[in-house]
């Protein structure tokens, strides 16, 4: 643990209990009856500690990242889903409560976070999840795959870029939602190395003021949207102004409202396509 420390890991004391649980397959709590560690174990626990003293993403060494009542596959390639976009999921589950069969799309899905805990808590949603780099759709669709042999709702996953606009034509007017975790990150900022060193650069750079992706986000969702039908895009807690004045300025979309996370930072914003 004091490795940990040292080297600045925010939570040293539960990184190692979760990496020794994954060296024993136990959980955090099956720690607490634990009376000895194999010689084999000790040395693989002592590896995983060097990587993540190192800052190598503590899922990445796991394997695995939890997501609202979901695990998700993770590791080189794919931007680790992170609590805050729980908050996300949760709204758009919340939305699409009084619609049976509602069509959905995850714009930018990387892990497949939102689109598939939204299939996993509303069977009935057609979900397409929308990915364009490559090393990141292999963990999308890998990630689906296994859903839906658990006895999800399939979602589909295309390779495409969120603001193309020839993407999901087909769609036009008839999506009921649309969620995105675009990559809003500002060029130039400064992230901490796990997401520098880790996090894939198609995930976080979003230009200058890091909402150009945002900008041709917008015209792909107001395109695809019935009227109506509901937004929700998560930014960076400095963007709790700037995100919810772009969608206004962009006049195809009312309702327009900010949210903050559980640490009460500026978190995602939401709206609604006109004329609904």
């Amino acid at each position: 643990m004091r490795r940990l420390s040292e080297a600045g890991v925010e939570s040293p004391r539960v990184d190692a209990e979760l990496l020794l649980g994954h060296v024993l397959g136990l959980s955090r709590a099956g720690l607490i009856t634990l009376d000895d560690v194999s010689g084999d174990d000790a040395a693989r626990f002592d590896t995983l500690v060097t990587q993540r003293a190192d800052r190598v993403p503590l899922q990445h060494l796991t394997g695995r990242a939890p997501f609202r009542y979901l695990e998700l596959a993770v590791g080189p390639g794919v931007f680790v889903p992170r609590p805050e976009t729980e908050q996300l999921a949760g709204w758009a589950v919340e939305q699409l409560g009084g619609t049976p069969a509602p069509v959905v799309v995850d714009l930018g899905s990387g892990s497949g976070a939102l689109a598939l805990s939204i299939a996993h808590e509303h069977p009935g949603a057609r979900v397409t999840a929308v990915e364009r780099d490559a090393g990141a759709i292999e963990w999308t669709r890998h990630n689906a795959t296994a859903r839906a042999t658990a006895g999800d709702s399939p979602v589909e996953v295309l390779a495409g870029d969120m603001t193309d606009p020839r993407l999901l034509r087909e769609l036009d007017g008839l999506v009921d939602l649309v969620v995105s975790n675009p990559p809003y990150v500002p060029d130039g900022a400064r992230v901490p190395r796990e997401v520098a060193d880790h996090d894939p650069p198609l995930a976080l750079w979003g230009g200058p003021d890091g909402l150009d992706v945002v900008r041709g986000l917008l015209v792909t969702a107001a395109r695809l949207l019935k009227p109506g039908g509901w937004l929700g895009i998560e930014h960076a807690d400095q963007q709790g102004g700037s995100l919810p004045a772009l969608v206004r300025a962009h006049g195809g979309f009312t309702d327009v409202e900010d949210h903050p996370d559980l640490a009460g930072r500026p978190r995602f914003t939401t709206t609604r396509r006109v004329g609904g």
